[in-house]
């Protein structure tokens, strides 16, 4: 680039390390919905893991903030009505989340993967069906054994899927559901030290943890996690991932699954809920498209990548507060790679 293009950059690169210190005001009011689903133990061992993590699940979205609905405890023969109900009553729009977690057991038959719960099971085909509507962003987490189809099922624009298994043909049951559970309030999980643990972090640490306990028990792994937020429906393995990035390049042109699982956190960070759930949003468009637009870096002349970024990190940065300018006419800028 020219000697004047280069000192621009510095410049507003040095303007960016200040905007993300004072964040905005929320200038609106979110409420993320939890859908907490315990499906049938089968043995009481499993009844005991599979209420402690809906306690947990239960705390931090409490927390949070979020509005908890609970299926699958207490009173009731016929879980799929309930589900399906509650779902249906939600708000198909709008910038909250809505999570969706599923804690228990799953089958596979080779055509259908099902959640087995109280009275019919639920299958992916038919949460696929039931979500189809919901453009706000959604996030599923299903803990079960053979879980991956409903990855596949139910990927898609604005949703963060999270899987137990990368195939329906691993049914033994799971322990992956625990340590993410768990994962959700540790601080050790908060990778890159913002204050919360999100959704990508919490799956590699809970992803970490199952690795461990084959490791240190002799056995063969039968669960491997999956996380796809590109909506391609393949998902991306936790040892994919150096920190928070994938150390893989996905294929040109398309998003390596990650970045958004990253911005969602189930207890928002004190920054985040000073931001507000509008301008989150706005601001993770951004940076999905400045994800995609790194990806094309090496296809891309200089002068019009840095133009794009440029531009895109302008509107980012309007999303914080206006511009400073420098008290003596000059600005140090941090070392940023691009």
């Amino acid at each position: 680039m020219e000697r004047n293009a280069v000192i621009r950059w510095a410049m507003l690169l040095a303007a960016l390390a200040l905007f993300f210190l004072e964040p905005a005001r929320a200038s609106s009011e979110g409420r993320a919905s939890v859908f907490l689903v315990v499906g049938a133990p089968g043995e009481p061992e499993y009844g005991t893991n599979f209420l402690r993590q809906a306690e947990l699940w239960t705390l931090a979205a409490q927390k949070g903030g979020a509005q908890v609905t609970t299926i699958g405890v207490g009173g009731g023969t016929n879980d799929l009505e309930a589900l399906k109900n509650g779902l249906a009553a939600e708000p198909t729009h709008g910038v909250a989340e809505l999570w969706l977690v599923l804690i228990g057991h799953g089958t596979f038959d080779g055509k259908e993967a099902r959640f087995n719960l109280r009275g019919p099971d639920v299958a992916a085909s038919d949460l696929a069906a039931w979500l189809k509507p919901i453009t706000r962003p959604v996030v599923v987490v299903n803990t079960a054994s053979a879980s991956a189809p409903f990855l596949n099922a139910l990927s898609g624009t604005n949703r963060t899927v999270v899987v137990a298994t990368r195939s329906g043909s691993e049914v033994n049951a799971t322990r992956f559901g625990l340590p993410f559970a768990e994962a959700l309030s540790d601080p050790t999980a908060d990778l890159d030290h913002d204050g919360q643990v999100s959704v990508l972090e919490a799956f590699l640490a809970a992803s970490r943890r199952v690795a461990e306990f084959y490791q240190t028990a002799g056995r063969l792994a039968t669960e491997h996690a999956l996380l796809d937020d590109s909506g391609d429906g393949l998902g991306t393995p936790a040892d994919w991932f150096r920190g928070v990035r994938a150390r893989k390049q996905a294929q040109q042109g398309s998003v390596m699954d990650g970045a958004r699982a990253q911005r969602i956190a189930l207890i928002p960070s004190a920054e985040e809920q000073a931001l507000g759930p509008e301008a989150r949003a706005l601001r993770g468009e951004l940076e999905a498209k400045i994800e995609l637009l790194r990806s094309r870096k090496a296809s891309l002349p200089a002068d019009e990548y840095y133009r794009e970024l440029e531009t895109m990190l302008l509107r980012l940065a309007q999303l914080y507060a206006p511009i400073p300018q420098p008290r003596d006419g000059s600005a140090a800028a941090r070392e940023v790679r691009f």
